[in-house]
């Protein structure tokens, strides 16, 4: 038995761009309609009421949702030149000191402590002082550069470490304050149980 047509499926294509803003019941089904769609459908909805290929390195829940976007945007307007003004006045006066993501840090301990320019870290391995200064960006030691404490280490012993760890800048355990704090609600929690 033929099942009859889900409006907005794949195998409607109408031959404008984009819905008309009077026909808002054809626009709201057809958005309403994109979540069943899969990939391909939804590549020739696109096609069909935007033209072009869409972006095809969002994924399908993403591309639904961009689409959507679009054809009520083309249909109702989109954001106003004033609005997209105010958008980027908004965001070019945003605080520019928080990082961007993957770039580059500034040296620092595991606290959070800077690590300035020109501080020499020091470490005896096999009966010799390693020396390491601190730079901008990187390190140097024994006459070469080095983008990392870990790549520092790794030339110095000739096996991976964790820079901060081999310079001793943090330790592999807990703060001795905190480990006797947990062992001292520990042993009181006990008693405590044994008192009632």
């Amino acid at each position: 038995m033929a099942q009859p047509k889900k409006a907005g499926s794949a195998s409607e294509a109408p031959a404008q761009l984009v819905p008309l803003a009077d026909d808002r019941e054809r626009l709201s089904r057809l958005v309403s309609s994109l979540l069943d769609l899969d990939r391909r459908q939804l590549l020739l909805q696109w096609r069909n009421h935007l033209g072009g290929t869409a972006p095809a390195h969002l994924p399908t829940w993403l591309l639904s949702r961009l689409f959507a976007y679009r054809i009520q945007a083309a249909a109702f307007g989109d954001l106003s030149a004033t609005t997209l003004r105010r958008l980027r006045s908004l965001r070019d006066a945003g605080d520019h000191s928080t990082s961007v993501p993957f770039a580059n840090r500034s040296p620092a301990t595991r606290d959070g402590v800077g690590l300035r320019p020109g501080a020499l870290l020091a470490r005896e391995w096999r009966g010799r002082l390693e020396r390491v200064t601190v730079l901008g960006e990187s390190f140097a030691w024994n006459g070469d550069t080095y983008a990392s404490l870990s790549k520092v280490a790794k030339a110095i012993t000739g096996t991976s470490w964790n820079g901060h760890r081999f310079f001793g800048l943090r330790s592999g355990r807990r703060p001795f304050a905190k480990v006797k704090s947990a062992e001292a609600a520990q042993s009181v929690a006990p008693q405590s149980e044994a008192a009632s």
